[in-house]
């Protein structure tokens, strides 16, 4: 049915895990629907736009975010398709077969997951206006309107552009900002990127997280993730889908060139919860700062005896603080922390248990696989395969 090769071509920055989640869902799309295409992925396009006409190909997937690729790509006499940020007024979008990131989808879900803690004072963090981030601009307007119809206040800072020789003065300017929010506050990030910065930057004047500032990022990008002590909690875009989505525009655009334009919105896959909306309303100040130096350090392997001297009070007072705001001891909570860490370290097939055990802050790959028999009956091993059998 589908004879014909055709030769298409990509203008996706794969260094971003979006664009990379998106090519994915294009490759998923050629594998499910067997076209024929050869796919070429042009990684140096934005030095070759200007000859763009004389490439030789049968149809282009582009990131439409790039105001500059949009307009390379205008009135080209092949299939086009954009890929990009929704908008709220129909007329922002591009004159050819576009599949969209909703954006007020995607607020809405780390807003909602940051009401569902009990948290009712909010701020956002967002990129400085221009051009090629009018997705941000979206996702601005977006978390106001939602706090305005739910009666609430959003403190919002876009920030400074990043780059190596203003680095101090942005995160200079961040940490000010911060210090004007009032505890506790839910924060959304308009990227994990961005997250980064607020994590680093509270880091640096001790503003606790997640129990003075809880921060959900967008993107769910394991590279800023894994730079943080502080596990990032972040919103999944659909982005496979939207590049499935993308490429089947395509096939059909190939197929039947009159076909109209087409604008495919694709909503959110969720928020994944991590530390850094762990907020559980903690009222005493020792409780919150001990339990900031667990979240940070157990996987040292750190003792109760270091987190008494961090917070500087007696064990007894201490344990007598954490029972009551708790519900159980200073060890306990340690052991839960590890625990944990190991757990979601588990659903990764690609890390052996050995890195995990050393990861999570257990003396020895067996100490872990005693703790997971006492906890769960089960090996760590047995617990990994039980997660991948569900």
């Amino acid at each position: 049915m589908f004879s014909t090769r055709h030769s298409i071509t990509l203008l996706f920055n794969a260094n971003k895990v979006y664009d990379r989640q998106v090519i994915e869902g294009v490759g998923h799309y050629l594998q499910s629907s067997k076209v024929n295409w050869d796919v070429y992925l042009e990684e140096d396009f934005l030095a070759r736009l200007d000859n763009v006409k004389n490439w030789g190909c049968d149809g282009i997937i582009a990131d439409f975010d790039d105001t500059k690729i949009q307009e390379a790509l205008k009135n080209l006499d092949m299939p086009v398709v954009g890929v990009g940020g929704s908008y709220k007024n129909e007329h922002d979008y591009p004159d050819v077969p576009y599949v969209a990131t909703d954006n007020y989808e995607v607020i809405k879900a780390a807003y909602e997951h940051l009401k569902s803690k009990g948290l009712e004072r909010f701020a956002f963090y967002g990129v400085p206006n221009d051009l090629n981030h009018r997705w941000a601009s979206e996702r601005e307007s977006a978390i106001v309107k939602l706090c305005q119809d739910d009666g609430y206040e959003c403190a919002v800072y876009r920030g400074h552009p990043t780059r190596p020789e203003t680095w101090q003065y942005t995160m200079n300017r961040l940490s000010e900002w911060l210090q004007t929010l009032p505890n506790p506050v839910g924060v959304i990030s308009v990227t994990d990127a961005r997250a980064r910065h607020l994590l680093q930057a509270c880091d640096h004047i001790g503003k606790l997280v997640p129990d003075q500032i809880s921060i959900v990022g967008i993107d769910d990008d394991d590279i800023a993730r894994n730079l943080s002590r502080i596990s990032l909690s972040s919103v999944t875009q659909g982005c496979f889908d939207m590049g499935f989505q993308a490429a089947k525009l395509l096939h059909r655009r190939i197929e039947n060139p009159k076909l109209k334009n087409k604008i495919v919105t694709v909503a959110p896959v969720g928020v994944v919860q991590r530390q850094s909306t762990d907020f559980k309303a903690l009222q005493d100040p020792y409780v919150i700062q001990a339990m900031h130096y667990i979240r940070q350090n157990a996987c040292r392997g750190i003792k109760v005896d270091q987190v008494l001297e961090f917070v500087g009070i007696s064990r007894s007072n201490l344990e007598s603080r954490f029972k009551e705001e708790r519900g159980h001891s200073i060890h306990h909570e340690l052991h839960q922390e590890k625990l944990e860490t190991a757990c979601r370290m588990l659903k990764n097939p690609e890390l052996s248990t050995q890195d995990i055990a050393k990861t999570a802050g257990y003396p020895s790959l067996q100490y872990m696989y005693a703790v997971f028999k006492k906890h769960f009956d089960k090996t760590p091993k047995e617990y990994r395969d039980s997660l991948h059998t569900k």
